[in-house]
């Protein structure tokens, strides 16, 4: 089995659940607003700049070495996609489905991607989006950080999970032993469904030790050998689904329960700026998925 991470405390929310804005149709993003690509049916909701504890105390249930608590800032505010990249999106854009679960239906993530294909979906999209008119100057679509990512998932929470267990995750005690179509669980209180549980995602960074220091806008390492996965799967146990869990693989890594979801950025929001260092660790891959039913 693999391993993930933990609780944080949250200093200054990026987004007010009782204020979560609904998405309105749009050609081009606009600060703050929820932006809908249309062809693709692909919503992505603003996520506020703020500041917030990353990783997991030591009294948290199952935390793991590598989740050392420290505060993170995040001055940029981004976009992040309200659920991970549907297999119908990913057909859509690609012209092909990679996923081992494809004939559950379109609404099932997308899985089977390694992180080279989920960056690759994301420079496409981009291109097109340029080409089009629809993306602003200096901002891309890509995969999202560590730090947003975790930012996201605890929506101001501090704890093991942003809401009830059987609530908001679809994991091993709930899930019927298969993925489960997006967006059928309930949305944390910024409004994204799935950051924890049905389906691990690819993040951007290098893997590497976090600091105990506080950071700014942390992208990871320079460089490194694995890339960074986390959100837990429908397979897996609950404390793998925790909001502080992470964990890594090769980059050319394809496994039926590890999919994506994009994010919109700044182009040198994501820039690696070596602010972790690299840590040289073992292969770990995901478990086998039983077959498809």
């Amino acid at each position: 089995m693999l391993a993930a991470l933990g609780g944080g405390r949250l200093f200054a929310a990026g987004s007010e659940a009782s204020a979560a804005p609904q998405p309105v149709a749009a050609e081009v993003p606009q600060t703050g607003q929820p932006h809908t690509i249309q062809d693709l049916g692909l919503i992505l909701l603003p996520v506020r700049a703020g500041k917030f504890t990353m990783g997991s105390p030591y009294s948290e249930p199952g935390r793991l070495d590598d989740e050392i608590e420290h505060t993170v800032t995040l001055t940029r505010p981004f976009w992040l996609g309200r659920t991970a990249v549907t297999q119908g999106q990913y057909q859509r854009l690609m012209g092909t489905n990679p996923s081992r679960f494809k004939d559950q239906g379109p609404d099932l993530p997308v899985e089977t991607v390694s992180w080279d294909e989920a960056m690759a979906f994301c420079r496409k999209l981009t291109e097109r989006e340029q080409a089009a008119g629809r993306l602003p100057a200096g901002h891309s679509y890509t995969l999202p950080t560590e730090a947003q990512r975790e930012y996201a998932c605890r929506a101001g929470t501090t704890g093991s999970y942003a809401g009830e267990l059987n609530a908001i995750v679809w994991y091993s005690g709930n899930s019927d032993e298969k993925p489960q179509p997006v967006a059928t669980k309930q949305p944390n209180a910024w409004g994204f469904y799935d950051l924890q549980g049905n389906i691990w995602e690819w993040c951007r960074d290098w893997y590497g030790h976090y600091p105990s220091e506080p950071v700014t806008d942390p992208t990871g390492p320079a460089n490194g050998s694995q890339r960074v996965y986390r959100g837990g799967a429908w397979f897996h146990s609950a404390d793998l689904c925790r909001s502080a869990y992470r964990y890594r693989i090769e980059p050319t890594y394809r496994g039926s329960l590890l999919g994506f979801r994009i994010a919109l950025t700044p182009d040198d929001a994501t820039r690696p700026a070596g602010n972790r260092e690299s840590a040289p660790v073992e292969t770990h891959p995901l478990p086998s998925a039983p077959k498809a039913r």
